[in-house]
C-alpha cells in the first residue's frame, strides 16, 4: 500500500520509531509527524555563540571540533574522551565515558579536529569551563560537502525540531526525510485557482521546503502556505458548524405588546445604554429567527450583561419557554438568582418563579426545585453543574445562558443544551476577547459587544504598590484599607493561593503567571489572615476568609454576609473574580499581583466601583521594573479599557495561553498559525472559506480540504466546536 498522510507511523517507520514518537509527542500518523515543524533553522556557516549558552538548559548548537583526545580511567575500567568545540569566540568541552578503550578511540576519531556538526545537551560547567556531558551530536556529512561547493552547502539551513531526551532533532529530521521520500502524493486543501490567486505553494512543495529547505528563501513561502492551510481548515470547520446550527429548526419566541418584556422595561428606573439597546435588538431578532440563536456577548465588567440576558429570558418566557442560566460557582449562581429576583420585582418574580438549583441544596429543597423546573412552573432556572444531572428535566427549555463560558468544559455545556429541542444559546463573557481570537476560537458564534457603561458608576483608580523599590508601601496599603473601612466601606484582599505553606491553590486552577525564575507566591489567604489578626487597626475589625475549598454552605454564607455589610474585610482567592456584586465595596487589594494574568487582574478590579462609591484598586507586587511580570501589572494600572488590555494580554502572554483558556480542542490544531501576527491571513482564510462553502457546502469538489478538516479537526475537536 502506498504511504499516505493517514498511514500509521508503524507502517511508515517501524514499531520502534513509532513507539518513540508516540511517547514523546503523541504522534500516530504520517500526517502527525509532518506537522511537527522546525522551531528554528541553524546555519552551518554561522556558528552559534557558545559564551551565551544558559547554564542548566538543554540546547542545540552548531560548532566546530577544535581538539579531541581520549585517556584511560585510573581507578575503574574504561576510558574518557575529551573534546573541545568552538565558534571562533567561545569554547566549551564535551565529555564522554566509554566502557573500553576501543570505543573511546572510535569516538575520538569520529570527532576529528576541523569537523563541524550539531551538538545537543544540557549546559553544565566544570572548573569554570562550559561543558556538555555525553551530548548527542550529528556531524555534517563530509561526502556531501565534497559533492557540493562549500558556499552552496553553507547556505542550506539545518532544521532544529522540538525534541526530547529520547529523540534528538537530527533523528526527527531523518525520520521526516524518510517519510517524505516514500510519500508519493499529498492532497492539497487549496484548488489550483486559489493557490494561484493567493500566491501559495502546493501542499507537497510546502512540506518539502519547510522540512528540507535549500536556502532560507524557501522557508517563508512554505510557512505562509501551511499557515493558510491551518487557517482555512479551521475557519471552514467553524463555518460548517455555524451552518449546521442554522439548518436546525427553532421555536420562534417573539415578544408581544404588553407582555412580560414590555412590562419589565417599563419598570426599569433607568434607561438602557446604547450598547444594551443594540445587543438587545440583535438577540430579540435571533429569538424569532428560523434557526437557533448561537450568540456570544462580550461585555466589560459591570456593563450590564446580566440585564441583557434577563430581557432575553423574559422574551422566551412569553411563549411559556424556560431559560436556564448556568454559572461556574455556587456563589455566583446564588448571586445571579438574587440579582434577577431584585430586577424583576415582586410581581414579575412571582409570575416567573426564578429557581436556584445547586449541589448545596438539601435533598428536600432540591426535590422541590426540580419539580418546579420539570413542571414548567419555574420559567427562569439558575444553577451550577447540578443543572446537568440526569434527574434535572425541563418542560420546555427554550434558552440556555452560559455565564463565563471559558469556565465550562464543552461536554457540560452540551449536556445542558441537550435537555431542550434546539434551544437558543446565549454565551456571556466579561473577559474581552481580541477580534482575531474570537474569529479563531468562536468563529461559529455571532458576536456582540457591550462597551458603554451604565450611568452612575463612580469609576475606579488603580495604583501599583512596587515593593521591590518601596518595601515600606506594604504597610501603607493596609493603612489605606483601614481608612476606607473607617468611612463605612468594605475591602477585598485577594491572594494567589489558599495556603502557601501547603502550596494549595484553587481547585483545578493555577495562577495565570509567575515571575521569571521566581518561587511560589508569598501570600496565601491563610497567611494573610494570620498576619492581619495582629494588625493594630484591622485586627479588631470584622474579617472573613473565602476560598474554593470551603464547604458550599460556608462560602455562600460568607458572601451573603459580605453583601449585607456584616464583614469589613474579605480575604479571598479568585473565587470572587467574576460576578460578585457588592456596591459598598470600595477597595480591591491584590497581593502578588504579578502572579495573575492581565484579564484576571481586570476582572478582580471590576468587583469594586460598582455603585456610587469610588473604586480603588491596589496592585501589590515584588516584581522588578522591566520584567514581563511587572509589565502585566503596569498595563492594568494604565487603563480601564478591557478590550485594550485584551490586546496587551495577547502580546505579553502569546496566543497559546489565550487559546488554551478558551478552547483546548482548537489549540491542538494550531501549529504555525499565530492569531496576532496572522490576523490578516485569518481574515482572508475566512473569506475564502465562505466563498467555498457558498458554492460547495458539502465540499464535494474540494476533496483535499475535506480530508484536511478530517485530519486537523478531529471528531473530538469538532465536538468541541459544536458545543460552544
Amino acid at each position: 500500500m502506498p504511504l499516505t498522510l493517514d498511514s500509521s507511523l508503524e507502517d511508515a517507520l517501524g514499531a520502534a520509531s513509532a513507539k518513540t514518537l508516540g511517547r514523546a509527542f503523541g504522534m500516530q500518523s504520517v500526517g502527525d509527524l509532518l506537522a511537527h515543524y522546525p522551531r528554528r533553522y541553524a546555519d552551518p556557516g554561522e556558528l552559534t555563540p557558545i559564551r551565551d549558552l544558559p547554564l542548566g538548559e538543554t540546547v542545540t548548537i552548531v560548532a566546530e571540533v577544535l581538539s579531541s583526545s581520549f585517556r584511560r580511567m585510573r581507578n575503574r575500567p574504561g576510558a574518557m574522551v575529551d573534546v573541545v568545540i568552538g565558534d571562533g569566540v567561545g569554547r566549551m568541552s564535551l565529555t564522554f565515558f566509554a566502557k573500553n578503550v576501543g570505543a573511546a578511540e572510535w569516538r575520538s576519531k569520529d570527532l576529528a579536529v576541523g569537523r563541524r556538526g550539531v551538538f545537543s545537551g544540557k549546559v553544565g560547567e566544570f572548573n569554570g569551563v562550559t561543558q556538555f556531558a555525553h551530548p548527542e551530536y550529528e556531524l555534517f556529512d563530509d561526502e556531501d560537502a565534497a559533492r557540493r561547493s562549500a558556499d552552496a552547502r553553507a547556505a542550506v539551513p539545518i532544521p532544529i525540531y522540538p525534541a526530547t531526551s529520547a529523540i534528538q532533532t537530527w533523528q526527527i529530521a531523518r525520520l521526516i526525510g524518510r517519510v517524505l521520500d516514500d510519500l508519493p502524493t499529498v492532497p492539497d486543501p487549496l484548488t489550483a485557482e486559489i493557490r494561484e490567486r493567493e500566491e501559495l505553494l502546493t501542499a507537497r512543495d510546502a512540506l518539502e521546503l519547510i522540512h528540507r529547505p535549500r536556502t532560507r528563501n524557501d522557508i517563508d513561502p512554505a510557512v505562509r502556505t501551511l499557515r493558510m492551510h491551518e487557517a482555512l481548515t479551521l475557519q471552514t470547520a467553524l463555518l460548517q458548524q455555524r451552518d449546521a446550527v442554522r439548518a436546525l429548526a427553532a421555536t420562534s419566541r417573539p415578544a408581544h405588546p404588553g407582555g412580560l418584556l414590555e412590562r419589565f422595561d417599563a419598570s426599569l428606573p433607568y434607561t438602557l445604554t446604547p450598547d444594551q439597546q443594540t445587543v438587545g435588538a440583535q438577540i430579540a431578532a435571533d429569538l424569532v429567527g428560523a434557526w437557533p440563536m448561537n450568540r456570544l456577548v462580550q461585555g466589560e465588567v459591570g456593563s450590564g450583561k446580566t440585564l441583557v440576558a434577563l430581557r432575553a429570558m423574559l422574551q422566551v418566557a412569553e411563549s411559556g419557554g424556560q431559560a436556564a442560566l448556568i454559572a461556574p460557582t455556587e456563589v455566583l449562581a446564588g448571586q445571579h438568582l438574587r440579582s434577577i429576583a431584585k430586577m424583576l420585582g415582586p410581581d414579575l418574580a412571582a409570575q416567573l418563579m426564578p429557581t436556584l438549583l445547586t449541589g448545596q441544596l438539601t435533598a428536600a429543597e432540591r426535590r422541590k426545585a426540580a419539580l418546579r423546573v420539570a413542571s414548567g412552573q419555574s420559567l427562569i432556572v439558575v444553577g451550577t453543574h447540578a443543572l446537568l444531572g440526569e434527574k434535572t428535566t425541563f418542560a420546555d427549555l427554550g434558552l440556555v445562558v452560559v455565564d463565563e463560558q471559558h469556565r465550562f468544559g464543552v461536554e457540560q455545556r452540551e449536556a445542558l443544551r441537550a435537555k431542550g429541542s434546539s434551544p437558543h444559546a446565549l454565551v456571556l463573557t466579561a473577559t474581552p476577547i481580541p477580534r482575531t481570537v474570537a474569529m479563531t476560537v468562536f468563529g461559529d458564534l455571532d458576536t456582540s459587544v457591550i462597551r458603554t457603561m451604565p450611568a452612575g458608576r463612580a469609576g475606579i483608580e488603580t495604583y501599583v504598590a512596587p515593593l521591590a523599590e518601596h518595601p515600606g508601601w506594604f504597610n501603607r496599603v493596609w493603612e489605606r484599607a483601614a481608612e476606607e473601612i473607617a468611612q463605612g466601606r468594605q475591602v477585598f484582599a485577594v491572594c494567589a493561593a489558599i495556603d502557601t505553606a501547603k502550596k494549595t491553590t484553587e481547585p483545578g486552577e493555577q495562577p495565570a503567571a509567575a515571575p521569571e525564575g521566581g518561587n511560589g507566591p508569598r501570600w496565601g489567604v491563610v497567611q494573610l489572615d494570620e498576619a492581619l489578626s495582629t494588625h493594630p487597626t484591622l485586627g479588631g475589625l470584622r474579617r472573613a476568609v473565602l476560598h474554593g475549598k470551603m464547604p458550599s454552605e460556608e462560602k455562600d454564607a460568607v458572601m451573603q454576609s459580605f453583601a449585607r455589610g456584616d464583614i469589613d474585610l474579605l480575604l479571598a482567592t479568585t473565587v470572587i473574580e467574576v460576578g460578585v456584586d457588592v456596591p459598598n465595596a470600595s477597595t480591591m487589594i491584590v497581593l502578588d499581583a504579578d502572579r495573575f494574568g492581565v484579564s484576571q487582574l481586570h476582572q478582580l478590579r471590576g468587583r469594586v466601583g460598582r455603585g456610587g462609591v469610588p473604586g480603588l484598586c491596589l496592585l501589590v507586587t515584588e516584581a522588578e521594573t522591566g520584567s514581563l511580570a511587572r509589565d502585566r501589572v503596569e498595563a492594568v494600572a494604565a487603563t480601564l479599557d478591557g478590550f485594550a488590555l485584551a490586546e496587551v494580554d495577547l502580546e505579553l502572554r502569546g496566543e497559546g495561553d489565550v487559546l488554551g483558556a478558551a478552547q483546548a480542542g482548537v489549540r491542538s490544531s494550531l501549529k504555525l498559525l499565530r492569531v496576532v501576527k496572522d490576523a490578516d491571513l485569518i481574515t482572508r482564510a475566512r473569506e475564502v472559506a465562505e466563498g467555498i462553502l457558498a458554492d460547495d457546502p458539502d465540499l464535494l469538489g474540494h476533496a483535499g480540504l475535506r480530508e484536511a478538516i478530517g485530519r486537523r479537526v478531529s471528531d473530538e475537536d469538532r465536538a468541541a466546536l459544536a458545543k460552544n
